[in-house]
């Protein structure tokens, strides 16, 4: 699922939420029928053990493997040629379609209210705050049992001749089946090499020689006004375009891991979209479609994409390591308003403020201090939290980062080498303390304490789940659960053992204290 400033997105997240908007991926859970899919009969059967594929004609053959022609340079002020940009460039756009078995969950058969319902097309979710946008599918609900077969849809588009295809980690989660569709009908049997959940990045691998592939771009080049446009399958209506423009750039999203500095733009992106490109007015791919806004479950006017520099890092390390290593700096970063620029004596709200530092992280060890105020990194300026996040998330364990710190109004440089962002030790943290509640939480140093002008309470250090959906945030201090203070994860553990169909939460955020209901049930 931002960042013109993460403080204008992120202080209007409760309100969103609480409104029913919801940030959903754009993979589609289910397929149309037949007759809705614009399919032509093929004119021959497969033959042989391997994958299934159609039989084009010569022509379409040779028009899908000749070399892309680049699209001419777009004068300013004049519209894009968005038709020679689908005719060159759409052929290396693909559907790819996934199918499996997931495990069910206890409610799988969903709730009265629809809860639930779509969890055997959408496998993981029944916890996601993604997954409301599939309550309701005609066709979905399904009754518990042992193991659920889903289908899902999705987006990609081919970046070498041999077949390495870019799309979004959501679009091939839990796939044991994976097959790849290009606009001339031919179809392959994918591999999935690896993906990254944290970036949303996977990259397939199809058997086959001479395929069309996208031209791509630098998204830094692109600015916030520009025309792009979007190719890809929403509901599985193949080889759909949408043009737009750039809303915005560097956007971090609420409750996302903030690695990456999404491009925003208002291009229809729909379920079916994620893992398309999107192209600038030159023709060339500057994103990845992974994640809308939307009250409706549709588009309406927020779309987002992955830098595209991005997600070529993550690719390098899934094709020579088969995996994805993050970096990890170690602190709980905020970021600045205008008051609290100020008080620390500084001119401007620009900057990423440091409320905690982990004990024993690469930021303790280089002494960073909670207070700080990480001004710029490798001598880029840095405006939003945002921009440490990704910065830091998209570099390797033992990168070293200069960063420019403002501590008690004098600059100070700190050489910090980074450790390493441990999922499964992230994970395995996170499961137990908060239950179903979806909250890693920790108890406050005596010194953050201090900061925060606080007595006691819990550090949000990474939320999911219902706690997610009902707006709680990392870097909120879970006070008191209904009405009880709570000054241990054990407190926590205990309220949640009768399991309740909702708690009431009192966190403290920005030195102001808020009661958050969360629904459990």
């Amino acid at each position: 699922m931002t960042r013109n400033t993460k403080t204008a997105l992120t202080a209007t997240a409760a309100a969103l939420l609480a409104a029913g908007v919801t940030l959903t991926t754009t993979a589609s859970g289910w397929t149309l029928p037949t007759w809705l899919q614009n399919k032509a009969p093929s004119s021959a059967p497969a033959t042989g053990d391997g994958p299934a594929r159609l039989t084009p004609t010569a022509a379409a053959v040779a028009a899908v493997t000749a070399p892309a022609a680049p699209v001419a340079p777009l004068p300013p002020g004049q519209t894009p040629n968005y038709r020679a940009i689908v005719q060159t460039q759409g052929p290396a756009v693909v559907g790819i379609t996934v199918a499996g078995l997931h495990k069910a969950s206890n409610n799988a058969s969903g709730n009265d209210d629809g809860e639930g319902a779509g969890s055997a097309a959408m496998p993981g979710l029944e916890n996601d705050p993604f997954f409301r946008f599939f309550r309701g599918v005609p066709g979905l609900r399904m009754q518990p049992r042992s193991a659920q077969p889903f289908r899902g849809q999705g987006s990609g588009f081919i970046i070498s001749t041999d077949g390495l295809i870019l799309t979004n980690a959501h679009v091939v989660r839990e796939a044991k089946q994976v097959t790849v569709k290009l606009s001339d009908r031919r179809e392959f049997s994918a591999q999935v090499l690896g993906s990254d959940p944290a970036t949303d990045i996977a990259v397939l691998k199809v058997d086959a020689k001479n395929l069309p592939t996208v031209q791509l771009g630098d998204p830094k080049q692109v600015q916030v006004g520009d025309y792009v446009l979007a190719i890809g399958s929403p509901y599985g209506f193949e080889q759909s375009a949408s043009q737009g423009i750039v809303s915005a750039k560097g956007r971090s999203l609420p409750g996302d891991s903030n690695v990456v500095p999404f491009i925003q733009t208002d291009a229809a992106v729909n379920p079916g979209n994620s893992g398309g490109p999107l192209f600038d007015a030159a023709g060339r791919v500057v994103g990845v479609n992974a994640q809308i806004y939307s009250q409706s479950g549709g588009f309406q006017g927020l779309a987002f994409s992955i830098p595209i520099d991005v997600a070529l890092k993550i690719k390098d390390q899934i094709v020579a390591h088969g995996k994805v290593e993050h970096a990890r700096l170690g602190v709980t970063l905020q970021d600045l308003s205008a008051p609290l620029a100020s008080s620390f004596g500084l001119e401007a709200p620009d900057g990423a403020l440091v409320s905690s530092v982990v004990p024993g992280s690469a930021a303790a060890k280089a002494g960073l201090k909670a207070g700080d105020v990480i001004t710029a990194i490798d001598g880029e300026p840095v405006r939003v939290a945002g921009d440490v996040s990704s910065r830091v998330g998209l570099a390797r364990p033992g990168d070293k980062l200069r960063l420019e710190l403002w501590r008690d109004k004098t600059r100070l440089n700190e050489t910090v080498p980074l450790g390493r962002a441990d999922k499964d030790v992230q994970e395995a943290s996170a499961a137990p303390q908060g239950g179903q509640l979806g909250l890693a939480l920790r108890p406050l140093e005596r010194q953050e304490l201090r900061s925060a002008g606080l007595d006691r309470g819990l550090l949000v250090e990474r939320v999911t789940g219902p706690a997610q959906l009902a707006g709680v945030q990392p870097g909120d201090v879970l006070l008191a659960l209904n009405g009880k203070p709570v000054d241990n994860v054990e407190q926590v553990r205990e309220a949640l053992k009768s399991k309740p169909a909702s708690v009431a939460l009192l966190v403290a955020r920005d030195g102001q204290q808020i009661f958050v209901p969360v629904r459990l049930g």
